[in-house]
């Protein structure tokens, strides 16, 4: 097992490769109580179509959220009943690009992780139980359809992206899961449960070694080789659609305007974009700009508005949204706004200390135990070392901010979703 110093942000992680191909990563919290465990897989929403062993597949919308349901179910009982008798508290989501496992405790780790790794392990699925929890996902996907703000991401997405799979909501919808089986499942653990397309990360007062022998305990003869995914055609820059709209029971129009924007190289250059694109996001319609002060003032935008940048596997958008009485005069200020940036410039003093602010927040993170887990995770499965971020942070000029607010705040870019009041 090697140690990483990070001596910029003050932590560290121990590191060690299982034979399985399990990557484990360790960051030691002394004096804690609680301990947090945090087992990421390298499957998402997204993942629906991809060659196996030679098979081309493809599987049903919402998929990897039905299976992160049934993960729970042990062939003696559910590992809910497990993970109380330990005093241990759990949960799990999907997102787009990920599903993640995940327990914290104060006493008994060791027995708390030994489920926690045994559950992900162990696909167990009957065609009854499957039968059964059909309807708990179709009540979840209903009471997101019954959201205006879940709505108008999705849509956003939608209208976006013509090819990529990120144009699908996550847990699919009420038709897409009637195709899915317990043969489904299984298919797909077997694909994409494999010890090397996971992460391990434990955040505590913690011995490295003994999470090392824990997860050997358990540990799988699984495949090395992954599967090769495919998630369409390259994206053209124009999005499919320039405007969708609803209706539902809303008291005012809610929207999101999403400019497309071209995925980054992997690694560092990931995370470099995600710092651009946020920090465009303060200079353009940050709390502190005059364009937002202005659109406030005017009644136009409230305090829930906000902005920022996204990437999912080579979707990636710069995006804002909120509640307004006017969505189009929001979008027209701020490609009004982004071309008066662009011909007048913006104060480098002003750049410095948003960056220096942004850089504080993130070193203020490192405190939260469930950040650190996600973003060592997330990060990884793109290819970048999460605690590298100062040196992302560093290598952040007022030229990238520029160039991508010239290329990416532009109407040819632009798409927008509007759920309106009921007549």
């Amino acid at each position: 097992m090697r140690y990483l110093d990070y001596p910029k942000i003050g932590e560290g992680y121990y590191e060690e490769r299982l034979p399985d191909g399990l990557l484990v990563r360790v960051v030691k919290k002394r004096d804690f109580a609680r301990k947090y465990a945090f087992l990421a897989v390298d499957f998402g929403s997204i993942d629906t179509k991809f060659t196996l062993d030679g098979e081309e597949k493809r599987v049903p919308d919402g998929i990897a959220h039905y299976l992160e349901h049934k993960m729970f179910d042990l062939p003696e009982e559910n590992a809910m009943d497990l993970f109380a008798a330990y005093g241990g508290s759990p949960n799990a989501f999907t997102s787009y690009a990920m599903t993640a496992y995940y327990f914290s405790c104060t006493e008994q780790f060791a027995e708390n992780l030994r489920i926690l790794l045994r559950m992900v392990h162990t696909p167990y699925f009957t065609d009854e139980s499957v039968e059964k929890e059909r309807g708990i996902i179709a009540q979840e996907i209903r009471m997101y359809e019954d959201s205006a703000e879940s709505r108008v991401g999705e849509e956003l997405f939608g209208a976006l992206f013509a090819e990529h799979p990120v144009r699908v909501p996550i847990a699919g919808t009420v038709e897409s899961i009637e195709g899915i089986t317990a043969e489904m499942l299984y298919d797909c653990h077997r694909a994409f449960y494999c010890p090397a397309n996971m992460v391990l990360c434990v955040v505590g007062d913690v011995d490295a070694q003994e999470v090392c022998a824990i997860a050997g305990e358990v540990s799988q003869t699984g495949r090395l080789s992954l599967p090769l995914r495919d998630y369409g055609a390259k994206e053209v820059m124009t999005p499919l659609r320039s405007r969708v709209e609803r209706r539902m029971e809303v008291s005012m129009p809610t929207f999101s305007v999403g400019f497309k924007c071209p995925p980054p190289e992997k690694g560092l250059e990931t995370m470099r974009r995600e710092i651009i694109g946020d920090l465009v996001a303060e200079i353009l319609i940050g709390e502190s700009s005059p364009l937002y002060q202005r659109l406030y003032e005017e009644g136009l935008i409230d305090a829930e508005f906000s902005a920022g940048y996204e990437s999912v596997k080579d979707a990636c958008l710069f995006s804002a949204g909120g509640d307004s009485k006017d969505p189009e005069a929001v979008l027209a200020a701020l490609l009004n706004e982004a071309e008066r940036i662009e011909r007048e410039g913006f104060d480098p003093a002003l750049f410095e200390r948003l960056k220096k602010s942004a850089l504080g927040r993130r070193t203020r993170d490192l405190d939260s135990f469930e950040s650190i887990c996600y973003r060592i995770c997330a990060y990884h499965f793109d290819g970048a070392d999460y605690f590298r971020f100062p040196e992302a942070y560093a290598s952040v000029t007022p030229e990238d901010v520029k160039t991508f607010l010239r290329e990416t705040v532009r109407p040819e870019r632009a798409a927008m979703s509007v759920v309106r009041p009921k007549e």
